[in-house]
């Protein structure tokens, strides 16, 4: 008797947020010793059973960075496939409400401009978000500004 084995990868759903502060976005180095170390990604992590994306990604902030955080909407959820797992991402906008941000799992924390993401070596996952918030930031862009 033959066994068929079907490769169907369990899905991890993960909420990440673009925090917002002064018109800079918070982007954090993804620490030494972990998956996809020394990648740029939106800090944040695994939705548990039972959890909304809203309520892990205020939970993982907390946990991960010492301080609180006020979600306003969705950027885009991403699903992707990595060589460890297929995950679904949920970007969301979100705004510090109390504390500042504090390493301790990741490398570096960066603030930078919308326009300025792409810069960063992301996670191929984050990426998308990546391009999103550039072109975001470049619809309300004053062009009389940038030409002075």
């Amino acid at each position: 008797m033959t066994t068929l084995h079907t490769n169907r990868a369990k899905t991890t759903s993960v909420a990440g947020g673009a925090i917002l502060e002064n018109g800079l976005i918070l982007c954090a180095q993804r620490g030494p010793g972990r998956t996809l170390e020394g990648c740029w990604e939106f800090p944040g992590g695994k939705i548990k059973p039972g959890e909304s994306p809203s309520e892990a990604l205020r939970r993982e902030i907390f946990e991960e960075l010492d301080c609180t955080v006020r979600v306003l909407e969705p950027v885009c959820t991403t699903m992707y496939t990595y060589p460890f797992g297929r995950i679904a991402l949920c970007i969301q906008l979100c705004r510090l409400t109390q504390g500042r941000p504090q390493r301790s799992e990741h490398r570096a924390l960066r603030w930078l401009a919308p326009a300025d993401l792409p810069s960063l070596n992301w996670a191929p996952a984050d990426r998308p978000a990546v391009a999103i918030l550039t072109a975001v930031d470049q619809c309300f862009r004053d062009p009389r500004r940038d030409n002075q």
